[in-house]
């Protein structure tokens, strides 16, 4: 059987995602599903999730980014515990 990760949050993500919350009625069921991606496979050996190993960030950042539709959130690996660091929405002309 395989383990579960735990996934936290720090107080600046839940300020984040409060303030994104309330213009954007789509975020809350996007980030279960996140949540259920990370606690399943946060380095995404198991599968095509769109998640990206960042190298040019300190690590108080997050190392890790995944992403679904325009948000973009950060996190951290631990052991068995993943910490989400932030929580951000992407420009719509981004990749036009």
């Amino acid at each position: 059987m395989k383990a579960e990760f735990l996934v936290t949050t720090t107080s600046h993500i839940d300020r984040e995602f409060k303030k994104l919350a309330s213009k954007h009625e789509s975020l809350l069921e996007i980030f279960r599903s996140v949540i259920e991606t990370l606690k399943s496979d946060p380095y995404n050996r198991n599968g095509p999730h769109p998640i990206k190993k960042l190298t040019a960030v300190s690590e108080d950042q997050g190392l890790y980014r995944i992403r679904s539709g325009r948000f973009l959130f950060r996190y951290d690996i631990s052991g068995h515990t993943v910490c989400l660091k932030a929580c951000s929405l992407r420009r719509e002309d981004t990749y036009q």
